[in-house]
């Protein structure tokens, strides 16, 4: 009694004391740490049957990796590459630690085969991606080893897209391109960079595509496609190669919200009782290096270009100048040379031409026009070194991946007085033909590869690679191509 007595009496005491020094009140219940967040993929304990295996069971069809931690699979159809081509793609499921693959597929005899997940596999927890993982095996007595490696780029731009796929195919016609699958596949990087590993010995074709369907085969004109000039013999040295994709423009069809937008365009222009005439300009500005545009939402019936005056801003009569009517029937353009910051006036009389519709002005309508500056403009200098001037360099000016104009270049040095200001991305288009536009491949039974165009490295300004040309501003550079 006397033992238990003490220790209570200390018991009180030490618990006095902790709140002498920690202070009266409700205690603050604080979570513990969680520790530092989890950055580690996944790490493969075992698979089985093991990687790199030989003779491989014809008659097994089921492969299980184990991994240190609790796993699941992220569009695994999309990321899972194989390698030769099945005809029947396997099934792949996760459960707890496991990925089992179930092949479907006739396996073939003395074949090398590769399971590339890509970044298909991640843990659970944090989504921790186990990059590139792959899984070989051989129903052979060896793994074949031979290797083929290159670049695609895209021959339009000069740049590069992670997102083709490269393609080997044994059978040698055009056509097996959009018949067969094709042999072996193999990813592009973000460098646009691709290897193929253990390949047999033989003689292929190669292709690179955007294969947004899943197919493996090139069944639109309008998906990125490339192709090497002539077959490749895999052999034990294989020098790097490089392919130029393209794509051809198809007619795009009008969509339907905007069929119906142009539509109720055209009820809103009939219920109106005069000709409606618009212009190209900005404010009343026209630009010094365009052309004046007038236009109308209904095609004309009739036109007379002899009620249509033309005067400077003296209301003199401009003579020296070129009016063109469009194909449409729906734009007429007047050009001249612009005199900077000075008035033009377009006198149309009441008359002077009647839509589809019957309908013409009510009266004589003024145009007011007001050329721009010349110092809204800016002055572009650049210089070129190691241009070859044999291959009929055309020099772009690109916005939102549009040329916004072309220049062809007789000399490594580009001067223009005027220019547009606005960030610009350059290029230089090799041009073949000689037409001033980029041309794409023809494949099928012509083998012409795409016109190719250049980028032109610009150093990095405000963390961008654009060209700025600056209003009322001698922009000058020199390039190193």
């Amino acid at each position: 009694m006397k033992i238990t007595r003490n220790l209570s009496v200390f018991l009180i005491l030490f618990i006095t004391s902790i709140n002498l020094i920690t202070g009266y009140g409700c205690a603050n219940i604080v979570p513990p740490s969680g520790g530092p967040r989890d950055s580690l993929p996944p790490v493969l304990v075992n698979s089985s049957p093991r990687d790199s295996t030989t003779n491989f069971n014809l008659n097994n069809k089921t492969i299980v990796f184990t991994f240190d931690e609790f796993v699941n699979l992220d569009k695994v159809q999309q990321n899972l590459i194989i390698s030769p081509t099945p005809k029947l793609n396997p099934l792949v499921d996760s459960k707890l630690r496991t990925v089992t693959i179930k092949i479907k597929d006739t396996l073939q005899p003395n074949t090398t085969y590769i399971f590339d997940f890509g970044n298909a596999i991640r843990d659970v927890n944090e989504g921790n991606i186990l990059r590139n993982f792959s899984y070989v095996f051989s129903t052979g007595r060896r793994l074949d080893s031979l290797t083929l490696s290159g670049t695609v780029i895209i021959a339009e731009t000069g740049k590069v897209d992670s997102s083709l796929i490269m393609m080997l195919h044994q059978n040698l016609d055009d056509s097996a391109v959009i018949k067969d699958r094709p042999r072996y596949v193999a990813r592009v990087d973000t460098l646009g960079r691709f290897t193929f590993h253990f390949l047999a010995p033989g003689t292929y074709n190669l292709f690179a595509l955007k294969d947004e369907g899943g197919t493996r085969k090139y069944l639109s004109k309008s998906e990125l496609f490339a192709f090497y000039d002539k077959p490749i013999v895999i052999q034990q040295i294989n020098q790097p190669v490089t392919l130029f994709a393209y794509s051809e423009k198809e007619e795009v069809k009008k969509p339907a919200a905007k069929a119906a937008a142009t539509a109720k365009k055209e009820e809103k222009e009939e219920k109106q009782k005069r000709l409606v005439v618009e212009t190209n300009l900005a404010n009343g500005q026209l630009d010094l290096l365009g052309n004046l545009e007038i236009k109308f939402p209904v095609r004309l019936k009739t036109f007379d270009s002899t009620k249509v005056h033309f005067k400077n801003g003296k209301f003199e009569d401009m003579t020296a100048y070129q009016m063109i009517r469009d194909t449409s029937g729906r734009k007429i353009f007047f050009s001249t040379k612009w005199i900077p910051d000075s008035a033009y006036h377009l006198i149309l009389e009441k008359d002077f031409a009647e839509d589809s519709l019957g309908k013409k002005l009510l009266k004589t309508d003024t145009i007011n026009i007001r050329t721009k500056k010349e110092s809204d403009y800016g002055e572009v200098k650049l210089r070129f070194k190691n241009l070859d001037i044999t291959k009929n360099p055309v020099l772009q000016f690109v916005q939102n991946k549009d040329v916004k104009f072309s220049f062809p270049l007789t000399s490594t040095q580009f001067i223009k007085k005027l220019f547009v200001p606005g960030d610009y991305d350059l290029r230089i288009l090799y041009d073949d033909n000689q037409n001033g536009i980029w041309d794409p491949g023809d494949f099928f039974g012509k083998h012409i590869q795409p016109e190719k165009a250049q980028p032109i490295i610009i150093p990095m300004r405000n963390k961008k690679r654009i060209f700025s040309v600056k209003a009322n501003w001698e922009n000058d550079f020199d390039f190193i191509l």
